[in-house]
């Protein structure tokens, strides 16, 4: 019997000639069982929530032996050590000796910015909680909480942000709620599924923090510092908020491993208002002396999760030592572990929980889900057929997820030589390369099938990603939600298909 965490999955030792399908309103997932394969499948319907199924030979990071897409350049680490929730990472990494910096007789802090629009003091509190409640909002913290804004007016932001927010038709649920705790200099832990809006959930009060600080002279550290876990995440968040800031006239750089560090360290020596980057190199620049951290006085840590999934604690930990104890300190995660829970309580003060949705993790109900079981040998077929059964709709970009780098580029050269318009990405490839298949994918204009492996496809923020497909059964849960996660963002709905095979589970006596 096959063990499942949610919803529960069933293998019998019988040849399968039937296909089940369940109705979408039972929780948006589709299982068939394909021709040949020795088994039967059944699902319970339990939860909301999205399937995942005991494997052999469990290992979170199936190809951590890769130059991954999150080290910190080359020669910044030495031997691996496990990390905190599972990964992996280097022990000797660079700036791990790096001593607390001193923080006395410090300026306060300007963190308190908000001023509630008269709207939103008009609110009734029964319109309030009818919100919060339609969107499953829930608030904990210490002090009080501030009323959520239902517009862009309503948070004030200077009036070249306002316009450049017109292009959406309102904020998040989570932006919402956040912005008024944010701009009122509260910590905050938000949890909430991907694609809910959390970049502009930060990134706004952040230039808001910034205007209200003393202003940067020349080669002074960030401001703002935002920690995450990926090089792509990285350019994703740097774009926005360069987009941002740029309209404010503050000065935003990136960086992150996989890239030459030269042309990362030169913006930041010469000064800087906000820094994204990643926690190899951060450290690897705080050794070199190129990133002080005196200034610092607003910390991000966004899909902080991952981080600890990927082993970062040790850097984070190091990192945020660096960082004035009186700072402002936002934290973002699709989950609440205990780990996540005891970080935010040493790092954070005068902390307000926000979730949206359960705080288990859980895929968006946006997203119809389906699992295909089938033979191993009958996988690339089944992928050739569904792909041109996708390729000819109007909306069509495809990522498909492979577990291993080799495996990618053998299935890559299939579906090109096949005449399918893939390209393939992977911890492997250096990053111009990286950079220029992620541009022909977004552009949609040659390439519609992106090929991935977790490590590449974590972060990636693509709006109109319309199928996603695990060509290979995700390790875990986490990646699961992770990968299906790349469809069905904000408000669109999205497609994910997933291929099942005997070798993907552990048979039980039942």
């Amino acid at each position: 019997m096959l063990t499942s965490a949610f919803p529960k999955l069933w293998l019998r030792a019988v040849r399968c000639t039937k296909v089940f399908v369940l109705p979408k309103s039972s929780f948006g997932l589709r299982v068939r069982c394909l021709s040949g394969f020795s088994g039967q499948v059944g699902v319970e319907a339990k939860s909301n929530l999205p399937l995942t199924v005991q494997q052999a030979g469990y290992n979170r990071f199936a190809d951590s032996h890769l130059k991954s897409n999150y080290q910190g350049g080359q020669g910044s680490y030495g031997n691996q050590v496990a990390g905190s929730r599972g990964g992996t990472r280097r022990q000797d990494f660079g700036g791990k000796d790096l001593p607390p910096i001193k923080y006395d007789n410090l300026e306060p802090i300007n963190k308190e910015l908000y001023q509630e629009h008269p709207s939103v003091t008009n609110r009734s509190q029964l319109e309030i909680d009818h919100f919060l409640a339609e969107n499953q909002v829930s608030l904990h913290g210490q002090g009080d909480t501030q009323r959520p804004i239902f517009n862009f007016e309503e948070a004030s932001f200077p009036e070249p942000i306002l316009r450049l927010l017109q292009e959406f038709s309102k904020p998040s649920v989570i932006q919402s709620v956040s912005w008024p705790l944010a701009l009122s200099g509260k910590d905050i832990i938000s949890v909430a599924k991907t694609g809910s809006g959390k970049t502009l959930a930060f990134v706004l009060p952040s230039i808001m923090h910034i205007l209200r600080q003393p202003a940067r002279s020349p080669g002074d550290g960030p401001t703002v510092l935002v920690i995450l876990p990926t090089r792509e995440l990285a350019q994703q968040v740097g774009q926005v908020a360069q987009q941002f800031c740029g309209l404010m006239g503050l000065k935003v750089s990136l960086c992150y491993g996989g890239a030459p560090s030269r042309g990362q360290a030169e913006p930041i020596r010469a000064g800087v208002d906000m820094l994204v980057g990643t926690p190899g190199r951060l450290m690897d620049f705080m050794q070199q002396g190129v990133l002080k951290m005196r200034r610092c006085s607003f910390l991000v840590l966004d899909e902080a999760d991952r981080m600890l999934d990927m082993g970062f604690e040790p850097q984070i930990r190091k990192i945020v030592g660096q960082v004035r104890p009186d700072r402002q300190t936002l934290m973002y995660s699709a989950t609440w572990p205990k780990e996540i829970r005891k970080l935010a309580a040493e790092f954070q003060s005068n902390q307000v929980l926000l979730t949206v949705g359960s705080t288990e993790l859980a895929a968006s109900h946006n997203i119809t889900q389906h699992v295909e079981v089938m033979g191993s040998r009958d996988k690339q077929d089944r992928l050739f057929k569904l792909l041109h059964e996708i390729i000819t709709q109007p909306d069509n970009k495809t990522i498909v997820f492979v577990n291993l780098k080799r495996e990618i580029e053998n299935l890559t050269k299939a579906l090109r030589t096949t005449g399918y318009p893939a390209l393939a990405i992977h911890g492997g490839k250096e990053q111009v390369e990286r950079d220029f298949v992620l541009n022909e994918f977004r552009s949609g204009k040659q390439i519609k099938i992106l090929v991935a492996t977790d490590v590449a496809g974590r972060g990636l923020d693509v709006n109109d990603v319309k199928f996603v497909i695990n060509y290979d059964f995700p390790k875990n849960s986490e990646d699961y939600v992770h990968r299906i996660g790349r469809t069905g963002r904000g408000d669109k709905l999205g497609t994910s298909y997933t291929f099942f095979t005997n070798e993907d589970a552990v048979v039980q006596p039942i």
